[in-house]
């Protein structure tokens, strides 16, 4: 509901950073909640699509080309003319698993360690983006690590399903 607030400027339209509004290739940058924007070495934004269909990476196929690349462009515009951070000095990706199942691209300042930025649960979009071009079905097909702690019910079920 945090997501569809912010999309539907219910909540933080002030946090703004930028907005598309194009209901198929649009999105929203808003600051992270972790961030709180006073010094750049931690700068973190999260870009949220406007589509809500799209939960996660295993759902992008190259129909979805055109918004990553919106994202991708736009998002590192947008940082480098409100933050002077230039798109070089950001990293870009995307969770799997992430924590809330709705689109959202992370933009965080590439000298800063995030939670979450490490390989094993980052997918760069720029990597994103060729494995779509090369094969619009890659992420239906390709196995994907990620790490689970032992308290998560992913986690359990894995347990019970003999996976782990």
């Amino acid at each position: 509901q945090w997501v569809y607030n912010i999309l539907e400027k219910k909540a933080e339209a002030d946090r703004i950073v930028h907005e598309n509004p194009d209901p198929s290739n649009g999105f929203v940058l808003v600051p992270d909640l972790k961030w709180n924007q006073n010094q750049l070495d931690d700068l973190y934004l999260i870009a949220l699509v406007h589509r809500r269909e799209i939960k996660s990476l295993r759902d992008l196929t190259a129909e979805h080309l055109p918004l990553l690349r919106n994202v991708l462009q736009e998002g590192k515009e947008a940082i480098k003319k409100r933050f002077g951070v230039p798109g070089s000095q950001l990293r870009i990706y995307l969770h799997y698993q992430p924590s809330y199942h709705h689109l959202h691209v992370h933009f965080t300042a590439l000298g800063y360690d995030a939670p979450g930025s490490s390989v094993e649960r980052a997918h760069l979009l720029a990597d994103v983006i060729d494995n779509l071009a090369m094969d619009s079905t890659y992420y239906q097909k390709r196995a994907l690590t990620f790490p689970l702690r032992a308290d998560e019910p992913l986690f359990k079920k894995f347990q019970e399903a003999g996976k782990v």
